[in-house]
């Protein structure tokens, strides 16, 4: 008998699939505990609020468990006029996504074909590399400056094979951020027929006066997509929720590829109540301040450089040995991301824990130094 594995024709996948690495994730706890026989494990890897959701939020989709056998709302109409009211925007702008990587996606679909070009900047986030290749574009990285993104090189970079630019503000996993000037500027040297991706994943954790709110450029730049989601400070990452803010027309574009039911009716209900606690927001924007504020200042201490962060996740330089240290706070049970796959090996990302996770963190620094 033939061998129906061997005869499979890898040479007609699609190109963009075929030249493909898949995202690697932080590793789950669990799979720690499990390899290394460790209790307890402290993830500070993948930039999820310590403080989990809004309890308003675990009451909300307890309420719903009865509802599971029925389809969710594929219109997502009592979130979307909910979001509407939050944001000061038309429920019409709305994209839902199964999670913000799944509007990302949208955006490629719809725009990047086979040759067109995409534009995002050395040390974003990996995602953006993903859905070009996937979608058999061509990709363009333009250097960074001070680890983050150098707009106006970004913007003279665009040609007329240009079709998308992301600029994630801020930046995972860098951390860093361009002001409202520096924004301001970009838009309007990027061509009308581009469109740009504002990636504000962090959006609700920065603290700064020159930081922009991509929704105000919305009215004047038609080309502009604005980004969020519920995964960071609403503490939502398991039930995948995120959306998409855009002029009326490209919205309608992306519901035309967004596969149905693509959020779930847990998702939809949990981001609804998250949109109903500020309280928990100023809790989880205080404790990552005050965490943050604690674990530069151990790093100064100790003689470690990092690089300044207005997220909720701070990326430590620690030279050659970098590797060794991931590997020895694995061993003790603290999980932080490497970042070679981002050209960073010499730094570690450290996701802002609770005190006495920090305490932990630093502790085992000290140790390992």
């Amino acid at each position: 008998m033939k061998d129906s594995q061997s005869s499979f024709p890898y040479t007609r996948v699609v190109a963009g699939v075929q030249n493909l690495t898949p995202y690697q994730p932080g590793k789950p706890i669990e799979e720690v505990e499990r390899e290394l026989g460790i209790p307890n494990a402290t993830k500070l890897a993948s930039n999820e609020n310590p403080l989990g959701p809004s309890p308003l939020v675990l009451a909300a989709m307890r309420e719903c468990l009865d509802s599971i056998a029925l389809y969710p709302d594929a219109n997502g109409f009592r979130l979307k006029n909910a979001l509407s009211n939050h944001l000061a925007t038309l429920p019409e702008q709305m994209t839902l996504g199964n999670g913000s990587n799944d509007v990302l996606d949208l955006i490629a679909r719809v725009f990047v074909g086979p040759g067109d070009e995409v534009i995002f900047s050395q040390y974003a986030f990996l995602v953006y590399a993903l859905v070009t290749t996937a979608a058999g574009g061509e990709i363009k990285v333009t250097p960074a400056a001070n680890w983050g993104h150098d707009l106006m090189s970004m913007a003279e970079c665009v040609t007329e094979r240009t079709k998308v630019v992301f600029v994630a503000n801020p930046n995972n996993p860098t951390g860093t951020y361009n002001t409202v000037s520096e924004l301001k500027a970009f838009l309007a040297s990027v061509p009308s027929e581009v469109v740009v991706v504002l990636d504000e994943a962090y959006f609700e954790y920065v603290r700064k006066p020159d930081y922009p709110d991509g929704l105000e450029f919305l009215d004047s730049y038609r080309n502009l997509i604005v980004v969020r989601t519920f995964s960071k400070v609403y503490g939502l990452a398991g039930l995948r929720i995120g959306y998409g803010i855009a002029d009326k027309q490209i919205t309608d574009l992306l519901n035309r590829v967004r596969q149905p039911f693509n959020v779930s009716q847990a998702a939809q209900i949990g981001a609804l109540a998250a949109l109903q606690d500020p309280e928990h927001i100023a809790r989880s924007q205080e404790l990552n301040q005050n965490q943050m504020q604690r674990l530069c200042a151990a790093c100064d201490e100790l003689g470690l450089l990092y690089i300044p962060s207005v997220a909720n996740f701070l990326t430590i330089e620690f030279g050659p040995h970098a590797a060794k240290i991931q590997q020895s706070l694995l061993e003790k049970g603290i999980i932080v991301r490497p970042l070679d796959n981002y050209g960073m090996p010499r730094h570690l990302r450290v996701t802002i824990g609770r005190s006495h996770e920090i305490d932990q963190l630093i502790d085992a620094i000290k140790i390992l130094l």
